[in-house]
């Protein structure tokens, strides 16, 4: 099992189970010099953390971060950056070979069968807290961008769980209200910035949870002040990186670059008036205009009795948010590291 790393020229490899010692992740080709903010890598695992409100897993872990080589006097050496977090609170008396049969949709049952031999405790490196690891390694692309690219702002919320949605209009304007930090995803433990809609989702949330059903829903990721020419026109495009990169994280279903669902039907003649529809791409360049994706989550795959006594999440998306945005950080990383060899 080979893949385990993302990135080209900014690297992260990522390493653990679920119910295992520890998680961690090896970042390289992060430059020297970067001034290491480790209260920035303790508020992303936190926003991550399991047993964090009444709609997550009732596992409850400190995810606190242990670095061991390639920061030195608080800043980075240039060197492998070595990371860690030990597991504090994992039960796998409910992960019978039984139970694991009645979870439709999940992988652990593919991953026994594919490599004769894997952990199926918690589900292994096939659970979500294997984006425990993405989180490390985004914090560091984070810390690299922040020096470099200072303007940058990376952020995203919760537009529809289940069959409730917000409407285009409606998520342009919260997205305003977040660039200009007149809300925060993160007050609201459903990361959806409406404190109404907050508390009603969170009641089905947790009904679902006694009831032993779930839901999916979708993210909205919003990039603003982004660097422009960033992306290789041929094979490394910006869309099909950040596509894959939003697509490798467990439960996601569907990308979607702007509106572009609803915009595609119009003609050219109309299309093409209003640069935005463009999702601030153009031949899988950026262009220095605000980039908007949209994420597609499918509902959680255990089910019934298993979710009822075990430790499971309604709806992963709450605390798939930070996964997302570590995913993007690593992405556009890897990306200005790109451009600095275009001339």
């Amino acid at each position: 099992m080979n893949a385990n790393t993302f990135g080209h020229l900014f690297q992260v490899s990522t390493f653990g189970e679920s119910h295992g010692r520890a998680l961690g992740a090896l970042v390289q080709g992060c430059p020297a010099g970067i001034p290491f903010d480790q209260a920035l890598l303790e508020r992303n695992l936190q926003r991550r953390r399991p047993g964090q409100s009444a709609v997550t897993t009732a596992r409850s872990e400190e995810d606190r971060p242990e670095i061991f080589s390639g920061v030195f006097e608080g800043r980075t050496l240039g060197t492998p950056i070595a990371m860690a977090v030990f597991n504090k609170d994992a039960d796998s008396t409910s992960y019978t070979k039984e139970n694991l049969k009645t979870r439709p949709g999940h992988a652990t049952d593919l991953w026994q069968e594919k490599f004769g031999h894997s952990d199926p405790r918690g589900s292994g490196r096939a659970s979500g807290r294997e984006t425990l690891s993405r989180v490390l390694g985004g914090s560091v692309a984070e810390m690299f961008l922040n020096t470099v690219c200072p303007e940058l702002k990376v952020f995203g919320f919760v537009s529809q769980v289940g069959p409730w949605q917000w409407e285009p209009e409606r998520i342009l304007e919260i997205a305003a209200a977040l660039n200009e930090g007149r809300l925060n995803a993160y007050d609201f433990q459903t990361r959806i910035p409406d404190a109404e809609q907050d508390q009603e989702i969170s009641r089905r949330l947790i009904k679902a949870k006694e009831e032993g059903d779930s839901f999916g829903g979708t993210i909205e990721m919003f990039i603003t002040n982004v660097p422009p020419y960033l992306g290789q026109p041929v094979f490394r495009k910006m869309k099909s990186e950040l596509t894959a990169a939003m697509m490798s994280v467990g439960a996601t279903q569907s990308v979607e670059f702007g509106f572009a669902h609803q915009e595609r039907t119009k003609p050219g003649s109309s299309f093409h008036q209003n640069s935005e529809v463009y999702a601030g791409l153009r031949g899988g360049i950026t262009t220095g205009e605000r980039l908007h994706l949209r994420v597609g989550f499918k509902p959680p795959a255990t089910l019934a009795t298993m979710a009822r006594q075990g430790r499971h999440d309604p709806c992963i998306l709450p605390r798939a948010l930070p996964v997302l945005e570590a995913m993007v950080h690593l992405v556009l990383a890897d990306q200005v590291l790109w451009r600095r060899l275009d001339r």
